[in-house]
């Protein structure tokens, strides 16, 4: 008998969020040539894009998290990812994981590639071309 559709569902998403992170990285690692293992900063950009890119933290597994609130959470769950995913790898403090993930937040967090958004300024102009 086949599992119910919701726990299928379910499953899906949480693996297609899993592969979708991983691909993150792999991309991270042919365009950028991410030093894994000696550079605190590329692991730290690597992990807030995949945070941020995957659905890691979006609003509805944030629910379920029970971790919810109402200004900027997006960024508040991509940072303590991060941290926490290079605590876990690195031996390393805290207080100095938190300023490597400070010193690239912004710069990282806002790199989309290699997904693209719509320009919605521009929209008029890209329905025209259809």
């Amino acid at each position: 008998m086949p599992p119910p559709l919701r726990s299928s569902y379910a499953r899906t998403t949480s693996m297609n969020r899993v592969v979708t992170h991983k691909l993150i990285h792999a991309f991270d690692h042919c365009r950028a040539r991410v030093d894994w293992f000696n550079s605190f900063r590329h692991l730290a950009c690597s992990e807030i894009r995949a945070a941020s890119l995957s659905g890691d933290c979006s609003f509805v597994n944030e629910i379920s998290r029970f971790n919810f609130g109402l200004k900027e959470h997006h960024q508040v769950c991509v940072r303590g990812r991060a941290l926490r995913s290079i605590l876990a790898v690195c031996k390393v403090s805290r207080e100095e994981a938190e300023l490597v993930v400070d010193e690239v937040f912004d710069s990282c967090f806002h790199d989309h590639a290699p997904f693209t958004y719509r320009d919605y300024e521009n929209r008029d102009r890209y329905y025209a071309n259809l």
